[in-house]
């Protein structure tokens, strides 16, 4: 994945850690390379006896026959079937209690300086870009303002030059209409939230040349910045009619149908229906995205560089800047 030049996947990861200082939510979701070698069939038979469990397993199917489906997961998903049954040898002496912590969101930064100018080599030149994160706490899934989130997240959008989807998708969104449009060194800005059962994190990647890092910085944090404001009537109803014309799109492919069944039984206990999110998107009200914007920049920043991070100004910059609640202290003087 180092290897790349997408990085999305290690700065999803990285931000995680910054975020949750490498507890709970912020252990990599991917195995570090020191750790790969370590890895025996024990660790993966225990892992799996203690958290493919029955009472943490949902079975789902669409268009499937009820009966049959349920004679297959008796069958397939028979406790007394399994590989470490009747050999408990293949299981770790020592089984690690289960963790249930709860997340703590604490801000924090990561950096990982790296030449990344030979990824523009090749037959198809990729441009030498430095890449930032910026991310703040939003909320659980379960959470009252889960949605509101979600609205913000689809006013700010972003992405490259160009998305999939045909001409135009997106291209309203703030970090297309004010930051890709007019800061040309900008090679993707995006936002994202990631929503869990305990907590959530709300950020924007954004990549550009290693010498315009601090522009960038600055240009995002601004953005950042606006959203106390709040937003125009037209703006937010775009926003709105676009989470929901994605959310229905989705719902059209099988395999998101079911995905989004065993995750929501997973998570809610039941299956919510599309037009329950439809009613809550459409209530969402200017007042609504100004609350949950003074809720997030409330906590403290988290931050992700990658790259040559020259330009990128310290932690303590961001930090300074989102309680003064002015770009200018991420200036060097």
């Amino acid at each position: 994945m180092s290897t790349k030049p997408e990085c999305e996947a290690l700065l999803t990861d990285w931000i995680h850690e910054a975020a949750f200082n490498g507890n709970t939510l912020g252990f990599p979701k991917y195995c570090p390379d020191k750790n790969v070698k370590k890895i025996q069939r024990e660790h993966v038979l225990t892992y799996m006896k203690q958290y493919h469990t029955l009472d943490r397993m949902v079975v789902a199917g669409v268009g499937v026959d009820h009966d049959l489906l349920v004679n297959a997961a008796e069958e397939l998903f028979d406790a007394s079937r399994t590989t470490w049954a009747n050999d408990r040898s293949a299981l770790l002496s020592n089984e690690p209690p289960l963790d249930y912590s709860t997340a703590q969101y604490t801000g924090g930064d990561k950096r990982v300086l790296k030449d990344l100018s030979n990824m523009a080599l090749g037959p198809s030149p990729f441009p030498n870009l430095a890449h930032f994160v910026i991310g703040f706490e939003s909320c659980g899934y379960k959470d009252d303002d889960f949605v509101a989130f979600c609205v913000l997240q689809s006013l700010m959008g972003g992405g490259g030059s160009f998305s999939a989807g045909g001409p135009g998708k997106g291209m309203y969104t703030r970090l297309y209409v004010d930051v890709l449009n007019r800061c040309h060194w900008m090679y993707n800005a995006t936002a994202f939230n990631h929503a869990y059962a305990d907590s959530g994190l709300f950020c924007i990647q954004a990549s550009s040349d290693p010498l315009q890092l601090l522009n960038t910085a600055c240009v995002i944090v601004q953005q950042l910045l606006r959203l106390p404001d709040g937003v125009g009537r037209d703006e937010l109803e775009r926003a709105k009619t676009q989470l929901k014309s994605q959310l229905m799109m989705n719902l059209e492919v099988r395999p998101v149908m079911f995905e989004d069944l065993s995750r929501q039984v997973l998570g809610h206990g039941y299956r919510k229906k599309p037009s329950e999110y439809i009613a809550k998107i459409d209530a969402i009200k200017n007042e609504d995205i100004k609350r949950i914007v003074e809720r997030m920049l409330n906590t403290a920043p988290s931050v992700v560089g990658y790259g040559d991070l020259k330009q990128l100004p310290p932690y303590e910059s961001f930090d300074r800047a989102f309680a003064r609640r002015t770009h200018v202290e991420l200036i060097p003087r």
